[in-house]
């Protein structure tokens, strides 16, 4: 919001605030300003002057020579290339030794043998930036009224010895986009009276509903709804106070009609819309919903496709514009314009907001409709505007206004305790200074038993709640008068919780067996959210995605880090050992919101270990990545739980080199390698995955991993070689040896597997060593024999092996 520190003194003194002052205060009670603009800063030496004689240049096709009176005995020539320059006009001259923008110097000289005794400018050389410069002097010299004097100063004419504070407004103080709301905020800092003009309509014979009427279908969509009709209207260009006024806020100049609504929605806040009456098509305004399909052209000439999500004003048929967001081409005002129909209005801001981002049309309105208006001012917003129309234009206002309303702007009445405010702002601020506060503030107030009952004007919509007052009390008193103390809290010892403690040290875990941490996205497409999943179900897409690569949530994690390991091995990184610990988003029964599960899962290509002259390379495959995750279940406490069995249901693993992950009995992941047409699909070789559910991981009693005392007694171990059916397996007979091996038996090592020749056919040989150690006396054979001959009486009679 541009605030005119000039335009805000028409509403209050501020004769003994500087601009300056006045930003740096606002700033300390809750309205940043970002910036403060001084303009005409530097200007110098700039007049108004008449063009007495244009003739062309001798020497030059696009060069004039003017005779131009600045006031003084003799007339001065100087040369200007604008092409709108012509003789009889007030136009802005830099004097010889003028300042214009960049403090660029004017210099008397010759201009292809003419002498040019300075320079005739444009709006531009001012420093108006191209955009607020009317079109019709965009590509010239800007031409000023006849009632300016010669020789006088243009800047104080055009106000340029004004300053513009550039406001910071936060979606809460939306009441500050106007110059009325940012007057009642200074009137509050400053203790001051903000005043206010009230319109003054001048009385007619003819009423409005013999001319307009109005009709909305849901009230929702447009609580309050107004026209009203100006007939005879002069389009024109407007007055230089109001051009500047708009100039100077940000808006380019178009039409006295046009620009008049847009003084009114910088003045009140309010969005207003002028329609040509005579274009309208019917005596009729209606307020719907658009039809599924339905075209619309809009003022800025596109035709829209509009839905039912979108608000349309309609002449009882057919889309005239477009609620709140823009009006439509065949009822503009134009210059042919003689009747005007004055809409001002209150829209459904959600609505405004979606065909807003639906069609990409922000604008100053839409802006204000999404983040509400003064609902106490919208009749008087428009009376304004008619009343300027009917003194800038010389329109006849009809009599009355056609509404609908099905709304009333009232107080809010909001009670609060002195002790609250003082409880939460840690003050002891009385009761008289509170009072004068809410005084400041414009809100009327009674005190009973140490408590307020502030009634909140509608000006003021952001106000509902105790912390809202204790907040405007807080501002105005002064953040930087509010003492300096600690909140008073009940302490507790903080520690990690169960699941902040997996995930640490999952971390640590993942990182000493060499992997390196991922981290990505967790938007991907609809395709490779459920390429990768167990889970049944569709995966949830956003409404509203930045693009279709980044608009549903994932429901596995391989996909992201199949990306990964592509992007590195373009670039020629071809070992990779990478992990990720992120949320994947799961479908809860018929919940809008999705279940969101933690996920660990690794990817693995490559070497392992690289080649140098003491060792060959080594690749990556299946027995190592399931090592990674013994390890790891192994550092959780977890590995008497964990099972591993073969799998080819994977679709997108190796039939051959997959297994599942089971805890106990249930299924919570899978290791082995990624399908070879899958690893095809991303231009990778052999590569290994795992994934698994690390949230079930939290629901088993784990074993606590400590430090065991140095053995003081000598263990012994066991080899024991078995010949058993190749469809049993390494699972099985741990657990047939961990049973029956009584309570000494320290550890199970395989340390050979042969099929081949000398081993009949579906067989395959297994050696085992089993250590054994009692940690409180010395072992004797016949304890260690006794197990061996218990593991073998198990061995053959439950997996039928025979002993080599």
């Amino acid at each position: 919001m541009r605030v005119s520190y000039k335009w805000l003194q028409e509403f209050l003194d501020l004769s003994d605030i500087s601009a300056t002052e006045l930003a740096e205060k606002m700033s300390r009670t809750g309205i940043e300003v970002d910036n403060l603009i001084p303009l005409g800063q530097g200007l110098s030496k700039i007049i108004v002057g008449r063009t007495l004689k244009v003739v062309d240049h001798p020497d030059a096709d696009h060069l004039r020579v003017c005779q131009v009176d600045i006031g003084e005995v003799e007339p001065v020539q100087i040369v200007c290339g604008a092409t709108n320059v012509e003789a009889n006009q007030k136009v802005i001259v830099a004097l010889h030794g003028a300042r214009i923008v960049g403090n660029k110097k004017i210099k008397r000289g010759k201009i292809r043998g003419e002498v040019s005794n300075g320079m005739i400018c444009s709006l531009e050389e001012l420093g108006y930036p191209e955009s607020v410069v009317p079109k019709k002097y965009a590509e010239g010299i800007y031409i000023l009224p006849e009632e300016a004097e010669v020789g006088s100063d243009v800047p104080s004419l055009l106000n340029l010895d004004d300053e513009i504070l550039e406001l910071d407004i936060t979606p809460n103080r939306a009441d500050a986009l106007s110059m009325r709301g940012v007057a009642h905020e200074v009137a509050a800092i400053y203790g001051k009276e903000a005043t206010f003009k009230t319109p003054q309509l001048p009385v007619t014979q003819e009423d409005v509903h013999d001319y307009i009427q109005v009709s909305v279908d849901d009230p929702e969509d447009a609580p309050i709804y107004h026209i009203q009709i100006i007939k005879d209207v002069k389009v024109q260009e407007s007055p230089l106070w109001l051009q500047t006024k708009l100039m100077h806020a940000g808006m380019r100049p178009v039409n006295n009609i046009v620009d008049i609504t847009n003084y009114i929605l910088l003045e009140y806040g309010q969005p207003l819309h002028a329609f040509d009456y005579d274009e309208i098509g019917s005596k009729e305004i209606r307020v719907r919903r658009a039809s599924e399909g339905e075209l619309f052209t809009t003022l800025d000439g596109a035709e829209r496709t509009l839905d039912n999500g979108n608000i349309v004003i309609t002449n009882g048929s057919k889309p005239i514009a477009l609620a709140g967001i823009m009006g439509g081409l065949d009822s503009e005002i134009t210059d042919k314009t003689v009747n005007v129909a004055l809409e001002s209005a209150l829209f459904n801001p959600l609505a405004i907001r979606k065909t807003g981002s639906k069609f990409n049309l922000r604008s100053e309105a839409s802006a204000r409709f999404e983040k509400g208006i003064n609902m106490a001012t919208i009749s008087e917003a428009g009376n304004y505007a008619a009343q300027l129309i009917s003194e800038l234009a010389g329109g006849t206002i009809m009599s009355g206004t056609a509404s609908v309303e099905t709304v009333e702007a009232k107080d809010v009445s909001v009670t609060i305790s002195l002790d609250k405010i003082n409880q939460t702002l840690g003050t002891e601020i009385t009761s008289e200074e509170v009072a004068t506060i809410f005084d400041q503030l414009g809100f009327k107030h009674t005190l009973s038993n140490n408590s307020f009952n502030v009634s909140i004007p509608p000006r003021r919509w952001d106000i509902a709640l105790e912390v809202d007052i204790i907040e405007e009390v807080a501002r105005i008193y002064g953040y930087d008068h509010l003492p300096a103390t600690l909140p008073i809290i009940q302490t507790t010892l903080g520690e990690l919780t169960p699941k902040q403690k997996l995930v640490r040290q999952t971390r640590q875990d993942m990182q000493a067996t060499g992997l390196t941490q991922n981290m990505s996205y967790v938007l991907t497409t609809p395709e490779k959210s459920k390429a990768y999943t167990y889970e049944p179900g569709e995966a949830i897409r956003l409404a509203w995605p930045m693009s279709e690569d980044r608009s549903t949530l994932r429901m596995n994690l391989l996909a992201s880090l199949l990306e990964n390991v592509s992007y590195n091995v373009a670039r020629k990184n071809a070992n990779i050992q990478f992990y990720e610990i992120g949320k994947v988003f799961l479908p809860h029964n018929q919940d809008a919101l999705p279940k969101e599960v933690d996920h660990l899962a690794g990817i693995l290509t490559g070497n392992v270990q690289l080649k140098n002259w003491q060792t060959d390379a080594v690749a990556v495959d299946f027995y190592h990545v399931k090592g990674i995750l013994e390890t790891y279940f192994e550092s959780l406490g977890l590995s008497k739980h964990i099972k591993y069995a073969s799998t080819d249901a994977i679709e997108w693993m190796h039939p051959g080199r997959t297994a599942e992950i089971y805890l106990d009995d249930k299924v919570i992941g899978y290791l082995g390698q990624v399908h070879p047409s899958v690893a095809k699909e991303y231009d990778l070789k052999e590569t290994y995955a795992f994934e698994l559910n690390l949230d079930t991981l939290l629901t088993v009693n784990k074993k606590t991993v400590t430090q065991g005392l140095i053995p003081r007694y000598p263990g012994t171990s066991r080899d024991l070689a078995i010949l058993i059916n190749e469809t049993v397996t390494h699972n099985d007979i741990r657990s047939v040896i961990r049973a029956e091996a009584g309570p000494f038996l320290a550890d199970i090592h395989l340390f050979d597997i042969y099929q081949g020749k000398g081993i009949e056919a579906g067989k395959k040989s297994m050696a085992y060593s089993l250590a054994f150690l009692n940690p409180t006396a010395t072992l004797v054979d016949e304890d260690i024999n006794k197990a061996l001959e218990d593991v073998k009486l198990a061995l053959s009679t439950q997996l039928q092996a025979e002993f080599r």
